[in-house]
């Protein structure tokens, strides 16, 4: 059986840096980098002609930044593209705009090597990479500063379609929810579909984003967002194309 490829596109103004990511992910059989770029706009015409699987984007850089890249890249692609944010700041408001804007997580520049290789693999697979014990700290920090009023922007949703959205926030994947719920899972899936709809969003990222914004999981409310034990995997949250 043939091993499938993940196509990769690695940003950074940095040289040393960016070819030690390239170097990295070229060693692994499963991912190939399919081209660098060492600003912004690069990346955008990059992506735009090879259209890789994932890009892997510096979030501060010279001209156009990483964050504005990243923007452009998720709707020039429709969502197509899976982009992860480099950070060397595990509190950086940069960051959080990213995963408003759509991206499917990040991973901080100290991060172990092996850790970057499979953030790649996480988000190829289309899940989006939140990793629980910064993430949390993160969305308290900075949707507390944006917090709007939820009545008006949720209105529009069911309250199932609330008990939904709370569960996607928490982390939960579908079946996950499903199993909370007492639902099917693909009766999970059309909610979270319709939640989308009618939040104008394209992403799980940008429904847990939502949801700490409006006020339905407060700062300091428990979730399973909060610190994993030792050992745990970071919370995955499908990036499946249909929710």
């Amino acid at each position: 059986m043939t091993e499938s490829v993940t196509n990769v596109l690695v940003v950074d103004d940095q040289a040393m840096i960016r070819g030690g990511l390239v170097a990295l992910l070229s060693a692994e059989s499963d991912l190939r980098v399919l081209a660098e770029a060492d600003d912004g706009r690069t990346a955008v015409s990059a992506v735009r002609r090879r259209r890789p699987d994932v890009v892997l984007m510096d979030v501060r850089m010279p001209g156009k930044d990483g964050i504005s890249a990243a923007r452009e890249i998720i709707e020039c692609t429709e969502g197509q593209t899976a982009v992860i944010m480099l950070t060397v700041y595990d509190l950086d408001e940069y960051v959080y705009s990213a995963l408003r804007a759509g991206a499917s997580g990040f991973v901080l520049k100290d991060a172990p090597p092996e850790e970057l290789v499979r953030a790649v693999r996480t988000v190829a697979s289309g899940d989006a990479l939140l990793a629980p014990s910064v993430t949390r700290r993160l969305l308290h920090r900075f949707a507390a500063l944006e917090m709007r009023e939820a009545s008006s922007e949720l209105a529009a949703l069911t309250e199932r379609e609330k008990d939904v959205l709370l569960e996607v926030a928490r982390g939960g994947s579908n079946a996950e929810i499903a199993a909370n719920l007492g639902l099917a899972e693909l009766t999970v899936k059309s909610h979270v579909y319709h939640v989308m709809q009618k939040l104008n969003l394209s992403s799980r990222t940008q429904l847990v984003i939502t949801a700490y914004e409006t006020g339905l999981v407060c700062p300091g409310q428990d979730s399973t967002l909060g610190e994993p034990p030792v050992g745990s995997a970071p919370v995955r949250m499908e990036r499946d194309k249909s929710a």
